[in-house]
């Protein structure tokens, strides 16, 4: 009896094994803007405060670079949104904290340094909490002052009255508004001024005042004409006197969130932005309390239910 084989079913070609590595591109940006954070603490520790805030604002438009490039290119990654949070932390935490100690800081003694302190412990809390809470708030808005506005207060005044005090620089409005608030503007006389704009950067960065992140413009492809003429005025006026209408344009987001929790409160609206809800995927296990509630009144059948249910925990950049 004669036997037949078979032929065999071709087999696939495996694909080629990836290597495990990082995106360059995104995390340069994030490194770069780490180095502005360092480089404005050594600039500090050598008395050039015009360089240290400068770097400090750096930081800030390449932090604004990096998560879009890294969404641009499709390059997003678990290791970019550690990384990009512990930049943040140097650039907008630590590096403002050191540059106010020491422009006008110091001579307050403890009181300077605990300033400083509260305000490098609140980037710190307010970063870790950004975090977490990526998935339960309203995406249009900020819970709290975001930490590079925070920074970029605290470094705006810094570089202002280093214009005036220590560069001699020409900025007639700011000169003339410190004129009619503190007399002729010394560096001594600035400390508690610096101590109250510390301490209210710091803090507003760990309420749950809410701040409009502007995030829902940028998925709109078109906006009124009236839009583009507003951003030319915008431009116009702040190279009238940049270092002057930067930072009031900074103080005027940094108050904008307390006017929007009072106008919600008024009109008798829910103030927070977090959600308290436990319906959606992305938020189990974020409200223990309520999800406990919830899983007794709905428990899912079996294993296979419940499963299919959770959310992927893959983090995004």
């Amino acid at each position: 009896m004669t036997h037949f084989r078979l032929p065999r079913p071709r087999r696939r070609p495996l694909p080629p094994r990836l290597r495990k590595g990082i995106y360059i591109f995104p995390n340069a940006i994030t490194l770069a803007a780490l180095f502005g954070g360092f480089y404005a603490i050594v600039m500090a520790t050598n008395n050039r405060f015009d360089l240290a805030t400068v770097a400090i604002f750096a930081s800030m438009v390449l932090d604004s670079m990096d998560g879009r490039v890294a969404r641009l290119t499709n390059t997003q990654s678990a290791f970019g949104v550690q990384m990009d949070s512990l930049s943040d932390m140097v650039s907008f935490g630590v590096a403002p904290a050191v540059v106010a100690y020491e422009w006008a800081l110091r001579p307050l003694g403890r009181w300077g340094w605990v300033a400083a302190f509260v305000y490098c412990a609140c980037a710190a809390l307010r970063l870790a909490r950004f975090n977490v809470n990526t998935a339960v708030v309203d995406k249009r808005y900020f819970q709290g002052l975001p930490s590079p506005a925070a920074a970029a207060l605290v470094a705006g005044f810094v570089w202002l009255t280093c214009a005036v005090i220590q560069e001699h620089r020409d900025v007639p409005m700011f000169r003339s508004v410190m004129l009619a608030l503190f007399g002729e503007p010394e560096r001594a006389g600035l400390s508690w001024p610096l101590f109250v704009i510390t301490l209210f950067a710091g803090l507003t960065m760990v309420t749950n005042t809410p701040y409009y992140s502007f995030k829902d413009l940028r998925s709109r492809r078109s906006a009124p004409f009236a839009v583009l003429v507003l951003a030319v005025l915008l431009m116009a006026l702040v190279s009238a006197e940049p270092a002057t209408m930067l930072f009031l344009l900074f103080v005027a987001y940094a108050l904008s969130g307390y006017v929007v929790y009072g106008w919600r409160k008024a009109k008798g609206q829910y103030v927070s932005i977090v959600s308290t809800s436990t319906d959606e995927p992305d938020e189990q296990g974020l409200h223990p309390a309520a999800g406990q509630a919830a899983d007794e009144l709905d428990e899912p059948e079996d294993e296979e239910e419940e499963a299919e249910d959770a959310p992927d925990a893959a983090p995004q950049r």
